[in-house]
């Protein structure tokens, strides 16, 4: 069971995006996402996929992944909070782990994704605008080079 979230926090919103992908909730999911005068404007770019533009097309998309996700876990790092009245930009480093319960060891994949997550405030609830996820290719370390 999920707790109530505090949607004017857009910390707590941006932590419920993730927790929806984690737990697979098409309805969590579309809780997060912008409506209303904001629906035609919501966009997303998942890593690897051009731009989605528009709520229905989105959350469509959203349903794809989750229906051929088994497993899917975020540990965020690098998580940068910037508000500008009422839209708030939150960056991040996504570190993810899947596992698919058909593979002998059950692990999948692990790597990582950059995303710029854009949030609008209306009605005093923080909602999701636009989240754009991008690769990590490459990663040397300082100390390497």
């Amino acid at each position: 069971m999920s707790r109530a979230v505090n949607r004017s926090d857009v910390g707590e919103v941006h932590a419920e995006f993730y927790a929806a992908f984690e737990e697979g909730d098409l309805d969590r999911m579309s809780d997060v996402w912008a409506a209303g005068s904001y629906a035609e404007g919501v966009s997303c770019v998942h890593p690897g996929w051009t731009m989605l533009r528009g709520r229905d097309e989105v959350l469509r998309s959203w349903a794809l992944i989750m229906a051929n996700t088994t497993y899917i876990q975020f540990v965020l790092t690098d998580v940068e909070t910037d508000v500008y009245g009422d839209h708030a930009v939150v960056t991040c480093k996504e570190n993810v782990l899947t596992a698919d319960e058909d593979t002998e060891t059950g692990f999948l994949a692990g790597g990582s994704i950059v995303a710029t997550n854009v949030f609008v405030r209306a009605d005093g609830e923080w909602r999701l605008l636009l989240h754009h996820g991008s690769p990590v290719l490459n990663v040397v370390d300082a100390e390497e080079e």
